[in-house]
């Protein structure tokens, strides 16, 4: 009997119902979800935005092989065995990616870069990797975002949209919610939004600051004369379009501030400054905390790019960018970072994980990644897996495996899935590649 032929079945599809789900599609980690699971998929999704629902609800067992080499179907232990033989092989490999992958599977890629003595690179290089670097450079004044729902009554997000870019953020986090020391929410709150377009965002700020492009660095600095009670030439203005009499009745208001909070997105990090930009507000908020409590924070994007950052940090002490050929971590963005790595041609082979370089990276760091061994790890069939020497169907974390991610605000979240993947996780395949390169290592 043909499929066609067949009875319409009258069973009732399995109903699952899983609590405290944890969203790991951007950095504010949600673990309030309420998942309805219907045959092996999310029919709904109580609590999540509108990215979280685009989230689950499209997300579905795609019907491909477990592995591939060059292309060609091939099972998952053919697939171990040519991973592992390239990235043996290889002289000066590359790990790139991570960010939406567990913690788990993040300790075991550091692992296997530092058997091989290869780059180890997360997707922070290419979005706040400045960040980073000004931590190092100048510290961090800093705090929960527990403590910024309960405490904070002065917010200024700085270069970020997250109206659009990370919805709940106003509403659970920052913004709108009751906290135990601002028990009126919204209305207990000051808002500034300082940006070089007006966004979504400003219709929820009390204010909104436009200022010139590439004036951040100038903006900050002059925030900070203001905050030590330097005089400032009035031509500020000219370079920033912000006015010294709006600046100094914006900084006598941050003074009064109970706890304040500096909120800020690649709008700082990836324009003209760039680390410096951030360093700059960094030292800001310390400066203020002669005066009252300040705390600045970044807006991260990736499901668990926070968590790669801590992971890379705990086992190398860099976050990103570090070469660990010489038997011991080195750190110089610029010299290690992928980007810069393929399209130098440095690198002879590649590790990707839950990353696709071939979709944002320059076009040289493209084409020579094209050219060397890769293995990639990804539950889409995705540019880079498509050009992979080995491709990996992987489990979606949060939704098919359990594990560990970091929220932006370093705070470690667990997850419950809501079904499981017929595919392996990132955790297990890489696991197995180093228990074989070990092998090959060890001669046996």
């Amino acid at each position: 009997m043909s499929i066609a032929e067949q009875p319409p079945t009258t069973e009732t599809p399995e109903l699952k119902i899983v609590k405290d789900a944890t969203c790991t599609f951007c950095g504010c980690v949600c673990d309030d979800m309420e998942l309805t699971v219907e045959d092996n998929h999310i029919t709904k999704a109580k609590n999540a935005c509108v990215l979280g629902k685009a989230w689950f609800f499209n997300h579905h067992i795609e019907d491909r092989p477990e592995a591939t080499i060059d292309g060609q179907p091939v099972t998952y232990e053919a697939a171990f065995d040519k991973a592992a033989e390239i990235l043996f092989n290889s002289k000066n490999p590359l790990t790139y990616g991570m960010s939406d992958s567990t913690s788990e599977a993040q300790r075991v890629a550091v692992a296997i870069t530092d058997w091989i003595g290869g780059n180890l690179d997360t997707t922070t290089s290419v979005c706040h990797g400045p960040s980073g670097m000004a931590f190092q450079g100048v510290g961090e004044v800093t705090c929960s975002l527990g403590e910024i729902k309960n405490r904070a009554d002065f917010l200024i997000f700085w270069g970020g949209n997250p109206a659009e870019s990370h919805p709940r953020h106003f509403t659970r986090y920052s913004l709108m919610p009751k906290g135990e020391f601002i028990p009126k929410g919204r209305k207990g709150r000051t808002a500034v939004l300082i940006d070089v377009r007006k966004t979504k965002s400003a219709k929820a700020a009390n204010e909104f600051l436009q200022i010139k492009p590439r004036s951040d660095f100038e903006l900050a600095w002059a925030m900070r004369a203001l905050a030590k009670g330097l005089k400032i030439d009035p031509k500020i203005e000219e370079k920033t379009g912000i006015s010294l009499e709006t600046l100094t009745d914006l900084m006598d208001r941050m003074k009064k501030a109970k706890f304040g909070v500096i909120l800020f997105g690649m709008g700082l990090t990836m324009t003209r400054g760039k680390h410096i930009n951030t360093e700059a507000v960094l030292s800001l908020a310390r400066d203020m905390n002669r005066h009252t409590r300040w705390n600045a924070r970044a807006l991260r994007g990736h499901g668990n790019v926070s968590g790669a950052d801590n992971v890379v940090t705990w086992s190398t002490g860099y976050p990103f960018g570090v070469n660990l050929g010489r038997g011991y971590p080195r750190f110089n963005p610029g010299e290690f970072t992928s980007s810069d790595v393929l399209a130098r041609e440095e690198a002879d082979a590649a590790l990707i994980i839950a990353s696709d370089p071939m979709s944002n990276f320059s076009q040289p760091a493209r084409e020579h990644l094209a050219k060397i061994p890769s293995v990639v790890l990804d539950p889409k069939l995705s540019d880079t897996a498509r050009t992979a020497t080995v491709a990996f169907t992987t489990a979606t974390y949060g939704i098919n495996t359990p594990g560990t991610v970091y929220r932006m605000d370093d705070v470690p979240i667990p997850l419950r899935p809501a079904f499981e993947s017929p595919y392996k996780s990132d955790y297990e395949i890489l696991k197995e590649i180093e228990r074989r390169i070990r092998a090959k290592q060890l001669g046996v």
